[in-house]
């Protein structure tokens, strides 16, 4: 009962639409039909307020962390299954029909909500390959295939396999962002496409 508790919490964290709502209460529009339609940071960013887009991405995190936060406290294996529910909740938010951002920021904030250590390498991890590389979802993905790698090489076999899935789930929903990587044309960073700048909120 404390899992399925933990589940639901981090569903009903995870699926706040913090980009939905402060493009709302500023005045900026239906995120929803902008752009790509993403709930995410990147798409906020379309409206050309990069302080929303800030704030989104730190609130897409901060959802994530609070859910396993709490989660700790209800019960000793209740964290791992608050953190599926955080990154579900926002990939798949109900009052959106289920149709929500990408989780990469999320899973930052469950991963260094489940290890500090494991959120620190995702975070260098991210930051790095995005300066490295200057694609965001490429930077995005990276940062997640690397939680449960450097869980397992830290022997936390407990976190270990929520944050392979969760990674899993994350390159499926960048499977677009995967085909325009192949066909080389994944916009970058500062590129001034059309498309708008990814940034690391695109996987949010």
């Amino acid at each position: 009962m404390e899992n399925v508790i933990s589940l639901l919490l981090g569903y009903l964290l995870g699926s706040i639409p913090f980009g939905l709502i402060l493009t709302r209460a500023t005045g900026a529009g239906d995120l929803r039909s902008i752009g790509s339609g993403n709930i995410g940071a990147t798409n906020v960013l379309r409206t050309g307020n990069k302080g929303l887009a800030a704030a989104t991405l730190l609130l897409d995190m901060a959802k994530g962390f609070v859910a396993v936060f709490i989660a700790w406290r209800i019960g000793p294996w209740a964290a791992p299954f608050a953190a599926a529910g955080a990154v579900l909740g926002h990939c798949f938010p109900v009052w959106l029909r289920f149709r929500g951002g990408k989780g990469v920021a999320t899973l930052m904030g469950v991963a260094t909500g489940l290890s500090g250590l494991v959120g620190l390498a995702y975070a260098i991890v991210w930051i790095a390959m995005l300066a490295v590389t200057r694609i965001s979802s490429l930077a995005g993905m990276t940062a997640a295939i690397s939680a449960p790698v450097v869980a397992f090489a830290l022997g936390r076999s407990d976190i270990a396999p929520v944050l392979a899935l969760l990674a899993l789930l994350v390159v499926f929903l960048h499977r677009a962002n995967i085909a325009r990587l192949r066909a080389g044309t994944e916009p970058r960073v500062g590129s001034g496409k059309s498309a708008a700048p990814e940034t690391p909120g695109d996987a949010a």
